[in-house]
């Protein structure tokens, strides 16, 4: 069975419904929760999930306030925070992964860490059982794809190509991913550009897809309720669990 992977804002648009809006996912064939921690400047992320993210700030969202929306999502759902590594760090990483698997979270994604400098955490990871997920690019060459899937845990991050999440561009993924699968068994979940209508394609060669953009989306309509961002949403994700298992 192939995996999904959604991506939701943390705080947008308010805390509890990032709770509801998370466990409604989980019911809806959704495999992981990546809880977004709102930050600034989001370089990684295109601007769907900037918007989001930057509303969430206005309205007062707190890392406090992420962790309080991860303890009441992990027990239910396999659950990652995906944030820039400077949300983390002013934490002091050494308390803070603990107390993130104290809560249950399973890891972190951290786009703006570069791999050189995650491996400087990797025993405080594994001392934790905790996964820092690593990230592949189209451009890298297979030297580099070795080193950084070498010790890789949980699933390996395929960036769908060179950019910012949600803009829709596609590259040639095959050689990537053969590569990748030369030098782990870990699995590969393909992301940047997944919605329903690419996740049959994306899918090809991976074990998973990463939706973000498609979610956030729905989300961002101010002319749907609550009620029905959720169930739209839900929606989606059984559409492109069915699409990435057919």
């Amino acid at each position: 069975m192939k995996k999904l992977v959604a991506y939701i804002t943390s705080g947008y648009p308010e805390k509890s419904f990032t709770v509801d809006l998370a466990l409604a996912l989980g019911d809806s064939g959704v495999d992981t929760i990546e809880l977004g921690v709102p930050f600034s400047d989001p370089v990684a992320d295109g601007p769907l999930i900037e918007k989001a993210s930057h509303a969430a700030l206005r309205h007062g969202i707190k890392f406090e306030d992420v962790l309080n929306i991860s303890k009441e999502v992990a027990p239910n759902l396999d659950t990652l925070l995906m944030g820039y590594f400077n949300s983390f760090y002013q934490h002091d990483m050494s308390k803070l992964i603990p107390h993130l698997k104290d809560i249950g979270l399973n890891g972190l994604i951290i786009p703006d860490l570069p791999h050189e400098e995650a491996v400087t955490y990797s025993g405080l990871f594994d001392s934790n059982n905790m996964s820092n997920i690593s990230f592949v690019a189209p451009t890298d060459p297979e030297k580099r794809i070795q080193e950084i899937v070498k010790d890789a845990k949980k699933f390996v991050y395929m960036v769908a190509y060179t950019g910012i999440t949600g803009s829709g561009s596609s590259e040639d993924l095959q050689p990537s991913l053969q590569s990748i699968k030369k030098y782990t068994q870990t699995p590969v979940y393909v992301g940047f550009g997944v919605n329903q209508k690419t996740a049959k394609d994306k899918i090809k060669g991976a074990d998973g897809v990463i939706v973000g953009s498609a979610f956030i989306d729905i989300l961002l309509k101010d002319n749907l309720t609550y009620k029905k961002k959720i169930s739209e949403c839900s929606k989606l994700a059984k559409i492109i669990k069915n699409e990435i298992n057919s």
